[in-house]
């Protein structure tokens, strides 16, 4: 079976007023993806967003010396909160036993020293795939532009050191073993400040992937942002290749219609980089399925 897939999706929207998730939901997020010409999807919901993880990991920013950055991190993962991580598993369990082509995921963040507490809270639940992400340096929400205290951080720093920085917290992340994909792998690049050779970084992103045996997600959401660029870059997802590092695809849609987005496009890259697999998952365990290319690879359109 050819297949297109979309491995990162979320039900609600920052700042949502309501953290219930629904079968009804569910299924509309199939069938948006289905009409996208996606036959697998991955519901892979934030995990900060859980009670759960709040009872475990809240508060990880009171012991960082950022006096700027503090108050607004607490006043961001507050309003994150409300959602119950045994009620999402049951729903969208339920989708799945309905015959939804829908396999059950977390988004999972970077928290430094504390990745041995995300694996034991993850323990016993039945997922089939783990994101692993870096949305934070520090106290630091570096790619939510919304806080002025973020977004006014990016001029305090220099391009290097949060690239630095961002590439650090990846290779822990990745070393942990806690996940399975890196979400978004260059996020750093979110808006639109690089180094003028990041190659430095690019290596060793790629062989923390592939030292870790993770896959890396190439998704569409980069064209979302101020960056207009697919993550990860082509020169970074050459390494990956290079490397034997395996792909899955997103959009990282936090709406309906963001589901299955730009999959053409997303095709055209992965072929120019070698690409004619994507990696599915059940129960945590890889495997791979063909790319249905859909379009002539010589030419990638940046949408």
């Amino acid at each position: 079976m050819k297949a297109v897939l979309d491995y990162h999706l979320h039900l609600w929207q920052h700042g949502a007023c309501s953290f219930d998730a629904t079968l009804e939901q569910v299924t509309a997020y199939c069938e948006a993806a289905q009409a996208a010409g996606v036959v697998e999807i991955a519901l892979t919901e934030h995990l900060f967003r859980f009670r759960q993880a709040d009872a475990v990991l809240g508060g990880w920013w009171a012991e960082i010396d950022e006096p700027a950055l503090v108050p607004a991190m607490a006043e961001w993962w507050l309003s994150e909160q409300g959602a119950d991580l045994d009620q999402y598993v049951e729903v969208v369990l339920a989708a799945r036993a309905t015959g939804l082509p829908v396999v059950l995921g977390l988004e999972v963040d970077h928290y430094a020293g504390r990745m041995h507490q995300v694996a034991d809270l993850l323990a016993g639940y039945p997922f089939d795939v783990l994101l692993g992400s870096v949305h934070w340096l520090g106290a630091w929400g570096f790619d939510n532009l919304g806080p002025e205290p973020f977004s006014a951080e990016w001029d305090a720093r220099s391009v290097e050191a949060v690239w630095d920085a961002y590439t650090t917290d990846l290779e822990e992340l990745a070393d942990s073993g806690v996940c399975d994909v890196l979400a978004h792998p260059d996020l750093c690049k979110v808006t639109g400040r690089r180094p003028e050779v990041p190659d430095e970084f690019y290596d060793r992103m790629a062989e923390a992937a592939a030292r870790s045996g993770m896959a890396a997600e190439v998704s569409s959401a980069g064209w979302r942002k101020p960056v207009g660029e697919v993550y990860p870059a082509p020169r970074l997802l050459a390494r990956f290749h290079a490397a034997g590092v395996p792909v899955t695809t997103a959009s990282d849609a936090h709406r309906l219609e963001d589901v299955g987005e730009h999959r053409e496009a997303l095709a055209a890259v992965l072929a120019v980089a070698g690409y004619d697999r994507l990696a599915a998952y059940r129960r945590r365990r890889r495997r791979a399925v063909p790319i249905d290319v859909g379009v002539p690879p010589a030419v990638v359109e940046v949408p």
